[in-house]
C-alpha cells in the first residue's frame, strides 16, 4: 500500500494498476480505507469523497510511481463497504478509473468564463477577473493582456487577473503540488469536506479561501464573515432578517458546489407560523467577499446589515466606511439591485421575494490598493462569471 494524492484526497492504494486506450488513456487504480487505522468519519468522507469528485479535473500524485504522475479526470468510481460499527472496524475497498490528460510539463490549465456579467439596476459592465492557483505561471489571454494585482491570503500569494477579454478563455501552467494552494476550502468537524454529499452540521462548518472566511453563528448574529489582513483573521458579524426578524440560527446547511474555483453553501432557517428563509453563501478563489442570496418564498423585506452597527456611507450600488477600523480596513457591502440603506449598517429591500449582495472589506482601508478598493469590489461583484478549469494539451 502506498499513499496517492487525488487532488485535495489523500487514499490508500494498491501497489498494481491497469491501464488502456480507447477513446483515450484511461489509468484503473484501487485501493482500501480502514477504521481504526483512520477514524470512521475520515474514512467514509475518504470514500464520499471519491464518489463526489466524479467528472472533476485533479492532479495526481503517487508516491511510488511518480513516473505516472498528471492531470487526470474522474472517469468512474465504486468500493464495496464492510461496516462492523459495534467492533469499531469499516472497511472501504474502492476503485477509480481516471482519463489521463498528460504530465505537467505537458498541460495547460484554461479558465473557462461563461454567461453574462451580473444583472443589475445600475447600468454597470463590471469587471471580468479570476485567480488562478498560488504558484501558476504562463497566464495568457492572447493579443489583449490583462491587468494584475496580488492578494497575501493564508495560503501565500494569490495572483488576480483583471478585465480579462470578452470570450477569452485564459491559460496557464501550473506544477501539480501548486495546483490546490489558494482553493476554497468547505471543513466541518475539522476535516475538508470533497464533493458535495457530505453532511454538514449547521452550526459546525466554514468556508475560507484564505482571504474570507464564513462561519455560521448561534448567537449574537447570523454568520460571521472574517478578512485575512495583516497576517490575522479580523472577523465582522452578519443579521439576515425577513420582514423584521433577525434569523438567529439556521435549521439546516448544504452544499450545492464544492469545487477548488468556488464553493456554495445553502443555509435554511423556519419562518414563524410557516414558510423558510434561504441564504446561499457564494465564495470564489481570490476574492475578497462572500456573495450572498437571501429568499424569503412569499413578498415582503429583507435586509443584511452589521451586528455591531457601524456609520456607512451609501454610494447608491454600494455602501463602506468612510474611516479605518482598527484593523486598518473598512467593512463594505453593496447588491446588484437598488436597496435602502440600514441604519445599523446594511442594507434592505422591501416588497421582494429575494435579494442579492456581498460581504468584505477594504483591505487597507485608505491605503488600499488598486483592485482593493470599494469601487473595485463592487465592479467584481457584478462582473463575477462562473468558473471551470479544464486541461488542454500545449
Amino acid at each position: 500500500m502506498s499513499d496517492l494524492q487525488l487532488g485535495r484526497l489523500i487514499l490508500r492504494e494498491t501497489m498494481a494498476f491497469t491501464e488502456s486506450a480507447y477513446q483515450g488513456w484511461s489509468m484503473h487504480i484501487s485501493g482500501i480505507e480502514v477504521c481504526p487505522m483512520v477514524s470512521r468519519e475520515e474514512a467514509w468522507d475518504r470514500f464520499d469523497g471519491v464518489l463526489g469528485s466524479m467528472d472533476s479535473l485533479v492532479p495526481a500524485i503517487w508516491d511510488e510511481k511518480a513516473e505516472r504522475n498528471g492531470y487526470y479526470t474522474i472517469s468512474s468510481a465504486s468500493g464495496e463497504v464492510l461496516d462492523r460499527k459495534r467492533q469499531g472496524i469499516v472497511t472501504i475497498a474502492w476503485k477509480i478509473s481516471l482519463q489521463r490528460h498528460g504530465a505537467e510539463t505537458d498541460i495547460d490549465l484554461e479558465t473557462r468564463l461563461s454567461g453574462a456579467v451580473r444583472k443589475n439596476d445600475f447600468s454597470l459592465t463590471g469587471e471580468r477577473w479570476s485567480a488562478p492557483p498560488v504558484g501558476h505561471y504562463g497566464y495568457y489571454t492572447g493579443a489583449t493582456a490583462p491587468s494584475l494585482m496580488t492578494r497575501t491570503t493564508a495560503d501565500g500569494t494569490i495572483t488576480v487577473y483583471r478585465g480579462i477579454p470578452s470570450g477569452v478563455s485564459p491559460r496557464w501552467g501550473c506544477r501539480l503540488d501548486d495546483y490546490m494552494r489558494g482553493r476554497v476550502r468547505l471543513l466541518t468537524d475539522g476535516l475538508e469536506r470533497v464533493g458535495a454529499s457530505h453532511r454538514l452540521a449547521e452550526d459546525g462548518w466554514e468556508l475560507t479561501n484564505g482571504l474570507v472566511r464564513v462561519r455560521p453563528l448561534t448567537s449574537g448574529g447570523s454568520i460571521e464573515v472574517a478578512s485575512f489582513t495583516g497576517g490575522a483573521w479580523r472577523p465582522k458579524k452578519w443579521w439576515a432578517d425577513v420582514g423584521g426578524t433577525q434569523v438567529a440560527s439556521w435549521d439546516s446547511a448544504s452544499v450545492l458546489r464544492n469545487d477548488v474555483e468556488q464553493c456554495v453553501v445553502r443555509l435554511t432557517a423556519a419562518r414563524s407560523p410557516v414558510g423558510r428563509t434561504v441564504l446561499d453563501l457564494t465564495l470564489r478563489r481570490g476574492s475578497r467577499f462572500v456573495e450572498g442570496y437571501l429568499q424569503r418564498g412569499d413578498s415582503g423585506s429583507l435586509s443584511v446589515y452589521l451586528a455591531t452597527s457601524e456609520t456607512l456611507t451609501n454610494n447608491t450600488s454600494y455602501l463602506v466606511k468612510t474611516t479605518d477600523d482598527a484593523d486598518g480596513n473598512r467593512v463594505t457591502l453593496g447588491s446588484a439591485k437598488t436597496y435602502t440603506a440600514h441604519a445599523s449598517g446594511g442594507l434592505t429591500k422591501t416588497s421582494v421575494a429575494a435579494i442579492d449582495f456581498y460581504l468584505g472589506v477594504v483591505a487597507g482601508g485608505g491605503s488600499a490598493v488598486s483592485g482593493d478598493t470599494a469601487v473595485n469590489l463592487r465592479d467584481q461583484f457584478i462582473g463575477a462569471l462562473p468558473e471551470t478549469t479544464a486541461a488542454v494539451r500545449r
